[in-house]
């Protein structure tokens, strides 16, 4: 088990290296090598989540060692497990399309060698033990991913790549800070010791100021965690990135690193904050604002990539919703004992919609890659008309546009029907415990939470979901049915027919498009048993005192009938918002003359309208006004008390210009200078001023002087030969 954890880490990130070096001798090689890796790394964590699978045994914590002072810890469960066979799937899939997709572009070396280090990155993040280790992996996968937003270093590449390490760097920081107020109220990073910690140290502690500490952590590592997920507001990388990505690099993007974040979300909810209902209720708003806000900038969107990311946006928000739920159901459960109050059913939804996703995406972008890579553009008015006489295309991106829609027999009908269900759930809950002193008390932080506000959310889902089918359908109808505007340029595209795509690319696609109906044809039989699989990690626990849901006798869970009438309702009034959408707005509104046109005003722009003026202009110059009243206020009192308290007294006699050693040292000058007129009888001497020479030079090394000694660079001098008269101490007292 130590041996697989270590090699689905540090295996890809070690042979990304050796790919770079390959590369630089033989690219055919580089290419099948690459394949190679990822390749065996899939087989790694399928044997893995065998094994994981069928011992059923988690928890054991696997530890580095002294690495970054604390040390490197791994562990492994279902859902670990899962997510890491996912990855490794999806990698492989998208290095298979890279080989093709890639033929014309530059820089391809240095591609490969950061897909793999993300790659290593990534598997690190899942299968994190602790916080600590968290962090490092998240960090470096961010940094190492910023590679692939930027590959072609085209402008508007570069800015959206900016955009991209604005965001991790700044929810890095935040991150780290909330991992040091964390560290210093419960001493320690470590998931399984911070269970309830909310409640050990907020709610029932004596300390107010430990509980308010431990939720400014929280919600620094919320901002953290959030802004790689894609929710809103720091959603704004995704439908910057996407567009100027390549598409293997987006289909990763979006469904994977995305799904990091949500790790860290799924732990912040699911173990630090167990029974804390404002915090349950605070994601299930985030999740409401980020499912609807993507989706209607999906629904905007006239760029197909543009569209999938903002898609990625809408999805997270709907995982969001159910983690949300899972949050008020499960803790509330744990809290009061109240075994109405069963979020078992959001657990699983969100966890098999997060594997839903990250699947669905791998499709749909790699399939908008097919098209990239032979029109080179991607506004729908270009491309119109690509995918007619391509019934392998055509096929491949409907199971992604029905998966993602949510229509029966698709693996996303599963997971959303599950997240429904919970909502549904919820709201029953609420009408029917609300009147009990138990959970009166758990509701109190959050008075407005109500079985009618509920009753908008489930709304708001469904609503949503029309949405998603509105978009889809945009996209399939514009790609597949229409014809180009130009006769020209869809015989063009009649043309290409069979050689739009050679089989590897076609066989990465196909092998991936055929798993999404499958899930969903056999639901009980896949869907469930990944569900099995994973929810455990989310800690549902069935009686105060916090017990695991593991405690649990096996087969309690009660297996929810997807296609009966009741379920298969949500998805028909969801299917019909989203017919309605298409023919009235879509049909009617964004469209003028024949063509799709943009009508999302640019001022609604969140990051050029209040993310870049706030942080280039409007701070700095905030900023730069209160250090100059800050400084102008020192200096008046300073100057204040030099006339009143503090006088100065007058000197005696001042100099007309330098200091008494600069008089002296001109003083000495001049009479050397007279001794050697007199030795060398020299009749016609220079007559020098000494006096004003040696002024200027004092003043000009005082000013230079001052330069020094108030530049950082002196600063840190004086701090390092302060370290190293410290650590020379320490060693010779220890000698001694």
């Amino acid at each position: 088990m130590n041996i697989l954890v270590y090699s689905l880490v540090f295996f890809p990130m070690a042979a990304g290296l050796l790919c770079y070096a390959i590369g630089r001798i033989n690219k055919n090689k580089r290419d099948i090598f690459a394949d190679i890796v990822t390749g065996i790394t899939l087989g790694l964590s399928l044997l893995l989540l065998i094994q994981t699978a069928v011992s059923q045994a988690s928890g054991t914590i696997v530890t580095i060692p002294y690495v970054c002072g604390m040390g490197l810890h791994f562990t492994i469960d279902g859902f670990r497990a899962v997510y890491g066979t996912v990855a490794s799937f999806m990698w492989f899939m998208s290095t298979l399309f890279s080989r093709e997709y890639f033929t014309h572009y530059r820089n391809r070396n240095r591609y490969y060698l950061f897909l793999l280090l993300t790659l290593g990155a990534t598997e690190g993040v899942f299968l994190s033990a602790d916080l600590y280790t968290t962090f490092i992996f998240f960090e470096i996968m961010s940094f190492t991913s910023y590679v692939w937003v930027a590959q072609d270093e085209r402008k508007e590449s570069l800015r959206a790549a900016a955009t991209y390490l604005a965001v991790a760097v700044i929810g890095g920081l935040a991150m780290l800070m909330g991992i040091f107020l964390l560290y210093d109220v419960t001493g320690t990073l470590f998931f399984n010791d911070l269970t309830g910690a909310y409640l050990t140290y907020g709610l029932l502690s004596s300390r107010s100021y430990d509980g308010t500490q431990l939720l400014a952590a929280g919600l620094c590592l919320l901002f953290g965690f959030g802004a790689k997920a894609g929710a809103f507001p720091l959603h704004i990388w995704l439908p910057k990135a996407h567009p100027v990505a390549p598409a293997p690099a987006s289909a990763l993007l979006s469904g994977i690193l995305t799904k990091a974040g949500m790790y860290g979300i799924l732990i912040l909810t699911a173990y630090i904050f167990l029974g804390d209902a404002a915090w349950g209720s605070l994601i299930l708003v985030i999740g409401v604002c980020t499912m609807v806000i993507g989706a209607v900038l999906a629904l905007f969107s006239v760029d197909l990539k543009r569209t999938l990311a903002c898609s990625s946006v809408s999805q997270i928000g709907f995982i969001l919703v159910g983690v949300g739920i899972s949050g008020l159901l499960t803790t509330a459960r744990a809290v009061t004992g109240d075994a109405a109050a069963d979020g078992l059913t959001a657990i699983r939804g969100n966890l098999l919609h997060m594997v839903n996703h990250s699947l669905i995406k791998l499709v749909l972008f790699m399939a908008a890659g097919v098209i990239y890579m032979n029109v080179h553009k991607l506004n729908l008015n270009d491309i119109r008309g690509f995918g007619r006489k391509k019934p392998l295309l055509n096929g491949i991106f409907l199971m992604g546009a029905l998966g993602i829609g949510g229509v029966p027999l698709w693996n996303g009908y599963i997971s959303k029907t599950l997240i429904h269900e919970s909502i549904v759930g919820c709201t029953e809950w609420l009408q029917n415990a609300a009147d009990t002193s138990l959970t009166a008390a758990y509701l109190t932080p959050v008075p407005y939470l109500n079985a009618d506000v509920m009753k908008a959310v489930e709304w708001i889902f469904l609503i949503s979901g029309g949405l998603t089918v509105a978009y889809m359908t945009k996209l399939y109808v514009a790609i597949f049915i229409e014809k180009n505007s130009d006769e020209t340029v869809q015989d063009k595209f009649d043309a290409l027919k069979g050689t739009y795509m050679n089989k590897v690319s076609a066989f990465s696609l196909t092998l991936s498009a055929a798993l999404l109906p499958l899930m969903g044809f056999l639901p009980h039989v896949v869907m469930d048993r990944i569900a099995d699989l994973g929810q455990s990690f989310m800690m549902a626990y069935d009686t105060p005192g916090i017990v695991p849901f593991l405690s649990r006798p096996q087969g309690s869970y009660e297996e929810i009938a997807y296609l009966s009438m009741e379920n298969i309702k949500g998805a028909a009034i969801s299917l019909g918002i989203g017919a309605l959408v298409y023919l009235i707005i879509v049909r009617l509104w964004l469209m003028k003359d024949g063509r799709y046109v943009n009508r999302w005003h640019r001022y609604l722009d969140l990051e050029n309208t209040v993310y870049r003026p706030l942080l280039l202009k409007i701070l700095p110059f905030l900023s730069g006004v209160i250090c100059r009243v800050l400084d102008c206020f020192v200096d008046t009192v300073v100057v204040l008390l030099r006339k009143t308290v503090y006088r100065d007294s007058k000197l005696p006699r001042e100099l007309p210009e330098g200091t008494p050693l600069t008089h002296l040292a001109a003083c000495i000058a001049a009479c050397f200078r007279r001794i050697g007129d007199l030795i060398f009888r020299r009749k016609h001497s220079e007559d020098v001023d000494y006096d004003h020479k040696y002024a200027l030079f004092h003043e000009e090394w005082s000013e230079n002087t001052a330069m020094i000694t108030r530049s950082m660079s002196f600063g840190l001098l004086l701090f390092c030969i302060g370290l190293l008269a410290m650590v020379g101490y320490l060693f010779v007292m220890d000698i001694f």
